[in-house]
């Protein structure tokens, strides 16, 4: 692999709640994952966070999530599709709002949380995902996991679809990410991190939590803004695929 892109989650401060270094993760990340409400972030925190954005050169993509603020959006809800296509809609005209003023746009879609791991399966809910994007913008690239329902359908539905990587997230045996409520889910090593990045990139596969070695391809890695090692861990991540001969370049579709 000649490149990858480096994603991260962003704008998910709120009010005077912070959570996050987001604008010295946009110094090293080339896209970044903005919130748009329903999980996180209030108005100026998303409108200042697309500003940065737009003013370091980074991608903007809009994170849309349950409408979940006291669950951060890792909380499976059982929503009708009607209400989360429309759901999903509304996030997208929110964000693409702040991002026009900061004279940028929203540049691709990627669920959070709890709806990101839904729609590996949940074929109804990623369906509904997909109907709002495509009402919104036919040519607006969905990012997801590899063999997901979710890239399947908005492949079907003719949209560009994305395979992303958790570099600081433990791998099940069959691909999918081990649950936040399981030990070991989330990884802290900055070192570690970065050296799965290396593997995905020069080697096709990641190491699962039973040591299987699980064949992976992704076109974006993902490191998480709340993690407290965020910032670490990317600098790490960069550098390591710098000198592995891998760059670091917003994907395309």
């Amino acid at each position: 692999m000649a490149s990858i892109d480096l994603n991260a989650d962003l704008g998910e401060s709120f009010g005077v709640w912070r959570l996050g270094a987001d604008e010295q993760l946009l110094d090293l990340v080339t896209s970044a994952n903005v919130a748009c409400g329903f999980h996180a972030g209030d108005p100026l925190t998303l409108r200042r966070t697309c500003e940065l954005a737009a003013d370091k050169g980074v991608r903007v993509g809009a994170q849309v999530s349950y409408r979940d603020l006291v669950g951060f959006g890792r909380r499976f809800l059982d929503v009708a599709p009607d209400d989360l296509a429309a759901d999903v809609l509304y996030q997208l005209g929110a964000l693409e709002a702040m991002c026009r003023a900061a004279g940028t746009r929203v540049r691709y879609v990627k669920p959070h949380g709890a709806l990101y791991n839904a729609v590996v399966h949940h074929e109804a809910q990623a369906a509904a995902l997909v109907e709002a994007v495509t009402a919104y913008d036919r040519a607006l690239p969905v990012v997801g996991l590899p063999a997901s329902a979710l890239l399947r359908l908005a492949a079907a539905a003719g949209l560009p679809t994305v395979t992303e990587f958790f570099a600081d997230r433990a791998y099940r045996p069959d691909g999918t990410l081990q649950p936040r409520t399981e030990p070991g889910a989330v990884l802290d090593d900055p070192d570690e991190i970065a050296a799965r990045a290396v593997r995905l990139c020069t080697a096709g596969v990641v190491t699962a939590v039973d040591r299987a070695q699980v064949p992976t391809s992704a076109a974006t890695i993902c490191l998480h803004g709340d993690n407290p090692h965020a910032v670490a861990a990317a600098q790490r991540v960069r550098a390591a695929l710098l000198d592995a001969g891998v760059s670091v370049e917003a994907f395309t579709t």
